[in-house]
């Protein structure tokens, strides 16, 4: 901790992430349960005039006069600044930033390079910058898992995976939190090189599970009891995986952290549509106005698309953190079959980062940065 005006810091590379439980899913799924419920009853701020703000967006263009301009010809080319505030056990303020182009796989890199500061909420003074490619990676499979908790059948045995990436492991590592009886998981991915390193994840997190590769989306869908979808969605909707009705089974839960389509008589009619926490979903509706699904791959953007040409009511969609905080009913009966639209939040990020500095501390971990005995100027 900083003593005023002397300024100290605690810098956390991805080791010391690690050796701080940055990968311990439990704890990270009951931190991502906490924060849902904060949202729920108002404890936390995010960006935007209605504080639910995914974050800011910098996009380049796709032609410039500049040589040195970045162009907007890639794949997810762009940079993010998500600021947030979170309360309760975490009462803290911080940001997550990152810049991501999928070009960098050719360089050995991951698609996006991100960082968290943890900064104290009163003063702004930082408390720590931390690694956080692992970070973002569990809390975005954790906020899957925190609803999978109220919302997949207990009992589910078989489980399939769309998209077998980063975020396609840590979202079966917390489905596999959620269900534990999970025997088979049935993967679809788009290349080789993905489907065996998430077979060898499966083998060496959880060796009882068989993985079964499946070669097309209905065999991944059909007599599944619990499924997310992870695959990488740009904005043209046909290129995303398109789920048909009579593929999926009574009482399936589909978790969706990626895109995915459905046809929106069958969301409307058949399934009850779950988000981690509505304001989100009406902050990307008013940044992005109708139709908003597509320029925002989750899918929770199709129901609030769908409020807008009448087929359903904002009433109709359920905010799993009511749910947590016992105002609304997790699963209803054993045929309900649920859509759950995982969007992401930098007020995870905060928290989860928080929890991980806790414990740094603790263990005197990491490494003491010095950013000033007293400022020069002030």
């Amino acid at each position: 901790m900083s003593t005023y005006p002397e300024i100290d810091f605690l810098y956390l590379n991805e080791e010391d992430m690690v050796k701080a439980g940055v990968r311990n899913m439990p704890a990270c799924i009951d931190a991502m349960e906490e924060v849902l419920r904060c949202m729920s009853v108002g404890d936390f701020v995010m960006a935007g005039a209605n504080h639910y703000s995914h974050g800011s967006k910098l996009s380049f263009p796709t032609t410039s006069p500049f040589p040195n301009m970045p162009l907007g010809v890639g794949e997810d080319r762009r940079f993010m600044a998500m600021p947030a505030y979170i309360g309760g056990e975490f009462d803290h303020a911080g940001m997550k930033w990152y810049g991501s182009n999928m070009e960098n796989k050719k360089k050995g890199l991951p698609r996006s390079i991100l960082m968290v500061m943890i900064n104290d909420k009163d003063t702004g003074a930082p408390e720590a910058l931390m690694s956080a490619n692992l970070e973002s990676a569990y809390r975005t499979g954790a906020v899957s898992g925190a609803g999978l908790r109220y919302l997949a059948r207990k009992d589910s045995k078989v489980a399939g995976l769309y998209g077998p990436g980063v975020i396609g492991k840590t979202t079966f590592e917390a489905m596999m939190d959620a269900c534990p009886e999970i025997e088979v998981v049935k993967v679809k991915g788009r290349s080789q090189r993905g489907i065996d390193s998430f077979t060898a994840y499966v083998n060496e997190l959880f060796p009882k599970v068989k993985v079964e590769v499946v070669d097309s989306l209905e065999a991944m869908v059909r007599d599944t009891d619990v499924m997310a979808f992870c695959g990488t969605s740009g904005h043209d909707l046909s290129k995303y995986p398109k789920v048909e009705k009579e593929w999926v089974k009574k009482g399936a839960t589909l978790a969706c952290p990626g895109g995915v389509e459905f046809d929106a008589d069958y969301l409307a009619k058949d399934c009850r549509l779950v988000v981690e926490t509505m304001g989100l979903y009406e902050a990307w509706a008013e940044e992005f106005p109708y139709p908003t699904y597509g320029e925002v791959t989750m899918v929770g953007t199709k129901f609030m698309d769908m409020v807008h040409e009448g087929k359903i009511t904002k009433a109709d969609i359920t905010d799993v953190g009511k749910i947590i905080e016992g105002k609304q009913k997790g699963r209803q009966n054993d045929d309900e079959i649920i859509v759950y639209s995982v969007g992401g939040m930098p007020v995870e990020d905060v928290a989860w980062g928080t929890v991980c500095l806790r414990n740094a501390r603790k263990l005197g971990i990491g490494t003491s940065l010095h950013l000033w005995d007293k400022p020069i100027l002030y």
